[in-house]
């Protein structure tokens, strides 16, 4: 089974509109609709933005191998 994911704005409640798809005249598809989460679009975009803040913070002068290996170590220790 082959899927195609569209992302549309609903513009008028009563219709949505599809266009451009890839499929041929005749072709049969089963269309689902998902109404996509505010909530887990937030929250990822939260963690997108605090992965960046926790790269940049070593940017300037990034950790070696060995300093990397020691706060493991020190981690695994419960220090």
């Amino acid at each position: 089974m082959f899927a195609y994911k569209k992302y549309v704005t609903i513009e008028d409640p009563s219709k949505v509109v599809l266009s451009d798809l890839p499929f041929k005249v005749g072709q049969r598809v089963e269309v689902i609709i998902l109404v996509e989460n505010d909530q887990k679009a937030a929250l990822t975009e939260n963690l997108r933005e605090l992965l960046k803040e926790t790269q940049a913070l070593h940017a300037n002068n990034p950790m070696t191998e060995e300093e990397i290996a020691a706060e493991i170590e020190a981690y695994r220790k419960g220090l």
